[in-house]
């Protein structure tokens, strides 16, 4: 029985299967001499194949580098297998590409509701916007420029090194507000994810109790899954609004609106 079972989850994972070749037809054989001889049914064969790794490629279970890298073993959120190029061999990088791939994510969903919603209250173009005449500064471009710089960099200073050594961030001489701190510890445990009653203040991935923030990791585990899934959405549409900025159209224009 299980020799049966190895071969046939093998055959599953392989080209020739795939192609109807010979050898597919032998294991589907195999499949059923064993069912006759008081083996697995064909039902559990097809409840087996269905809980197999969802691949990038539509229609695709093969395995291998190209479709299924073994570094990619399905624990992060949105995990498809999609890494061609093999840039998360290393752990560590493959930690720090997810950390990048969530920070550019939520910085292109921002980006791509202030660009819809900014030209449909206003009527000028996202690239546009700062070179309008009827644009009201209350500052120069150097001030905006030097203030963003130094806000952002002390934003992303301390994301980088909370990154390096966490829960480093989270005690009173590391913020200018000693009061909170506590706000600023990682609440869920887990990277890229603080929870608490700072980043999470409508209780969507947990909720308080008796003063303190408890994650749910059901709800948790199911906004990461949905948050990847836009965010990877809005840098495809990122990358859309830039060709069209460089032919002169907007988004909303494009769709006639």
């Amino acid at each position: 029985m299980a020799a049966t079972t190895g071969a046939v989850l093998h055959g599953l994972n392989s080209a020739a299967f795939l192609c109807g070749g010979k050898r597919s037809q032998a294991l589907l054989s195999a499949a059923t001499v064993g069912s006759r001889a008081g083996g697995p049914a064909p039902k559990r064969l097809i409840v087996v194949a269905a809980a197999a790794k969802k691949s990038w490629i539509p229609g695709v279970k093969a395995g291998g580098n190209f479709t299924n890298p073994e570094w990619l073993d399905g624990s992060l959120p949105g995990d498809y297998g999609f890494d061609p190029l093999g840039l998360g061999r290393d752990p560590a990088f493959l930690k720090w590409y997810r950390e990048a791939e969530l920070i550019h994510g939520r910085w292109a969903m921002t980006a791509v509701v202030g660009i819809l919603v900014g030209q449909a209250w206003s009527g000028v173009p996202w690239f546009q916007a700062g070179a309008d005449p009827g644009a009201i500064a209350p500052f120069s471009f150097g001030t905006l420029l030097g203030t963003q710089l130094l806000l952002m960099g002390w934003v992303e200073s301390k994301r980088w090194v909370d990154f390096y050594n966490p829960e480093s961030q989270s005690v009173e001489w590391a913020t200018p507000w000693s009061k909170t701190a506590e706000n600023f510890a990682n609440a869920t445990g887990e990277q890229g994810y603080p929870g608490g009653k700072f980043f999470d203040p409508l209780g969507l991935a947990g909720s308080i109790q008796d003063g303190v923030y408890v994650p749910d990791s059901e709800k948790l585990e199911r906004l990461k899954l949905a948050e990847i899934k836009h965010a990877r959405i809005a840098m495809l549409a990122m990358l859309i609004f830039y060709f069209e900025a460089g032919q002169g159209k907007t988004p909303l224009g494009a769709l006639g609106l």
